[in-house]
């Protein structure tokens, strides 16, 4: 299928601090792509620079036939990076619901603001979005009354009620209890199932071999491998791949995050 992300000669400097170097990369429409790699390799940043949430230095990023160079300012620029906004949804580590608004009304906020959309219309499409992550018969509770999982099952109909064509997904799972991680990669798989284009940085390495078309590997802000999941965690061919298969195996094994302290974390997916 053609590509729908095409990413080129992609540069992010912080300073002196060179963090993307000469991303290339494309992604076809429907596919399910994972990006992996350690802490600081760069995968949030490069998720961050496909909606311009963080400016690329340098290099071109397209999103469903919108170009859109780095670097650039001025009005057209402006304009652009507003266009591929409204063709991506991003969901967070962070739930990031207003908590004065109820769920329904969170929901509903991006269709009416951003995209001027009628208030009845933008309900029917929240209600449909709520049904799709299981929460429908929430929509009336606040932040406040939900769950670890239920707040990032909101997050994920908000960013579906703008309709976008292509999902980024920034460790979603990362803030949440053990036990509620399940509910929302399940939630994913569905969307993912429905032939929602998805780029989604993970540490779930079990999520990323049952879902993923492809798995993206990360080092010091470069890609280093890629591949179909099977071939890539059975066959490593870089180093590097290797010994951070085997560290999230270690992870798994001891059940906890691969960065975080040793704790008891039962998982809904193994990489077995």
């Amino acid at each position: 299928m053609p590509a729908i992300v095409k990413i080129s000669n992609l540069d992010k400097y912080f300073g002196r601090l060179h963090v993307l170097k000469n991303i290339a990369l494309d992604i076809e429409a429907r596919e399910v792509v994972c990006l992996i790699g350690r802490s600081g390799s760069g995968k949030s940043t490069l998720l961050r620079c496909i909606n311009f949430l963080e400016e690329p230095s340098h290099g071109t990023i397209e999103v469903d036939g919108i170009r859109v160079a780095g670097g650039e300012k001025g009005k057209e620029h402006r304009q652009l990076v507003h266009d591929v906004r409204l063709k991506t949804g991003m969901v967070f580590q962070e739930f990031n619901l207003f908590p004065h608004m109820s769920v329904l009304e969170n929901v509903i906020e991006g269709p009416i603001t951003v995209k001027n959309m009628d208030r009845s219309q933008a309900i029917k499409i929240a209600e449909m979005n709520l049904d799709r992550v299981g929460l429908l018969f929430k929509k009336d509770e606040y932040p406040m009354r939900l769950s670890g999982g239920q707040k990032q099952r909101v997050a994920i109909a908000r960013a579906l009620a703008m309709e976008p064509r292509v999902m980024l997904f920034d460790e979603p799972t990362s803030a949440l209890d053990p036990e509620l991680i399940g509910e929302v990669l399940n939630v994913m798989k569905n969307v993912a199932n429905e032939g929602m284009t998805m780029l989604v940085v993970t540490h779930e390495m079990g999520f990323a071999r049952e879902v993923a078309d492809r798995v993206i590997v990360m080092a010091e802000g470069e890609i280093i491998e890629q591949g179909v999941p099977d071939a890539l965690f059975k066959s490593p061919k870089d180093e590097r791949t290797k010994a951070l298969i085997d560290r999230y195996r270690a992870a798994e094994e001891s059940g906890r995050e691969p960065d975080q302290p040793p704790q008891k974390q039962p998982r809904l997916y193994t990489l077995e």
